[in-house]
């Protein structure tokens, strides 16, 4: 069983859910707290381990190459100012030379073709996937979770976690394997996804949460998958394939998920990220206990 160092993370999407705000600013690089939220999807998967990134870009993406790049004028500016903190703390988010790769999606397809646009890096290799507008909280990164699971089993993991039963129509749910409690296991059998299905035909309540481990074979399937969706080359129609000849497990991890792609969700995970905060936690606990009275 190879090991999985290499993670997509697919950054081409326009953020129309957000706007006016990602009118000029990627959607992965609005800040939560003091770092872009991508910051946060990049150190969940440098937790759990993963050796290269391959971001699937599109235009008007180019502050995140930047982001991740040497700023020698600002590094050289806060040396001379003596702030060795600041820029301790800047340099120790630098990725590794070499560690980076960006390519683009050209045409907006979906997520499938996003990923199938990072085949020639990814190569014959297992790889990770992370949508950059789930941020996660957890005392172990949820990726790190996942490759835990990845070792025992091998085959294809994806991130799920239960919702109440009667929203379970706004989520992609997985469906466990005939017979399969997953209701009191973390580690769950599973042979199909259904997107958003109606409460009383809902196959489980555990949803599809943006973190997945899946076999190079993937990729083959996405250079043909016909559209579904929206119009859109689909990811889980490719993985709904894959399963006909591969194992697929879906694992309930330990954490908090945050959905940025919405106003609210972007909303609520800045309040959660700053109460956790290092530096400014306590104050950020008081202040948003002064603001709900």
């Amino acid at each position: 069983m190879k090991p999985v160092r290499i993670a997509v993370l697919p950054v081409a999407g326009f953020g129309t859910r957000v706007l006016p705000a990602t009118k000029t600013i990627p959607k992965e690089m609005l800040p939560i707290v003091d770092r872009p939220a991508l910051q946060y999807v990049v150190d969940e998967a440098l937790d759990a381990g993963i050796e290269h990134f391959v971001f699937v870009t599109g235009r008007n993406k180019n502050a995140i190459e930047d982001y991740f790049d040497s700023a020698y004028e600002l590094e050289d500016a806060l040396q001379n100012k003596g702030k060795t903190e600041i820029y301790s703390h800047l340099k120790a988010k630098q990725p590794r030379e070499g560690s980076m790769s960006f390519v683009r999606q050209q045409d907006a397809k979906g997520l499938g073709h996003a990923v199938w646009c990072a085949r020639d890096i990814v190569g014959d290799e297992p790889f990770a996937v992370l949508l950059p507008d789930v941020l996660i909280q957890s005392q172990k990164s949820c990726l790190a979770q996942m490759m835990d699971a990845y070792n025992k089993v091998g085959g294809n993991i994806i991130a799920v976690d239960a919702v109440p039963e009667d929203r379970v129509s706004s989520y992609g749910v997985i469906q466990p394997k005939a017979g399969e409690d997953y209701k009191s296991k973390s580690l769950i059998s599973m042979d199909g996804m259904v997107e958003k299905p109606a409460r009383e035909n809902a196959p489980s309540n555990l949803k599809i949460t943006g973190r997945y481990i899946l076999q190079p074979e993937l990729m083959t399937l996405l250079k043909d998958q016909e559209a579904g969706a929206g119009g859109e080359i689909q990811l889980t129609d490719a993985m709904a394939r894959l399963m006909n000849d591969q194992n697929f497990h879906a694992f309930v991890y330990e954490g908090q998920d945050y959905d940025c792609g919405s106003k609210i969700g972007y909303l609520e995970a800045v309040l959660a990220f700053a109460q956790s905060h290092d530096e400014i936690g306590a104050e950020a606990r008081d202040l948003i206990k002064r603001m709900s009275q």
